[in-house]
C-alpha cells in the first residue's frame, strides 16, 4: 500500500498504462500489415506465388495481433493492481480513473475480434 498522499503515483501509473496501449495498438496494426503482406508480394512478383510464404505471413500477422491484445488486456490488469494499493488521498477528487482502463479494454477485445475475423476469412 502506498503511503505517499500523491496523485503523481497515480497518474505514473496510468501513463505507464497508456504507453501500454500505445504499443498495443502497434503491434495490432502491424500484425495486421503483415497478415496482408501476401497480396502486396502477388501483386509485385505475381509470378512467385507461395504458399508458404503466404502461411507463413497469415500466422505470422495472426501472432502479433493477438500478442498486441494480450498486451492491452495484461496492462489493464497490472493498473488495476496499482490502483488497489493506491489510498483515498493519492486520487483527485472528480478524477475517473476508470477511463484509460475501459479504452484498453475495449481494445484488447477488438484485437481479438481482428484475429478471428481474420482467420475464419
Amino acid at each position: 500500500m502506498s503511503d505517499l498522499k500523491d496523485p503523481r503515483v497515480l497518474f505514473a501509473a496510468e501513463r505507464t498504462m497508456l504507453a501500454w496501449n500505445r504499443t498495443s495498438l502497434v503491434l495490432i496494426a502491424f500484425g495486421f500489415m503483415v497478415e496482408r503482406a501476401h497480396i502486396l508480394l502477388q501483386v509485385l512478383a505475381p509470378e512467385q506465388s507461395d504458399p508458404f510464404r503466404e502461411s507463413v505471413t497469415f500466422w505470422l500477422g495472426i501472432a502479433f495481433i493477438v500478442l498486441g491484445a494480450f498486451c492491452a488486456a495484461y496492462s489493464s490488469r497490472q493498473y488495476l493492481a496499482v490502483l488497489r494499493t493506491l489510498s483515498a488521498a493519492e486520487f483527485p477528487s472528480g478524477y475517473r480513473v476508470t477511463w484509460g482502463l475501459m479504452v484498453n479494454l475495449v481494445i484488447a477485445l477488438l484485437g481479438l475480434v481482428l484475429a478471428v475475423a481474420l482467420a475464419v476469412s
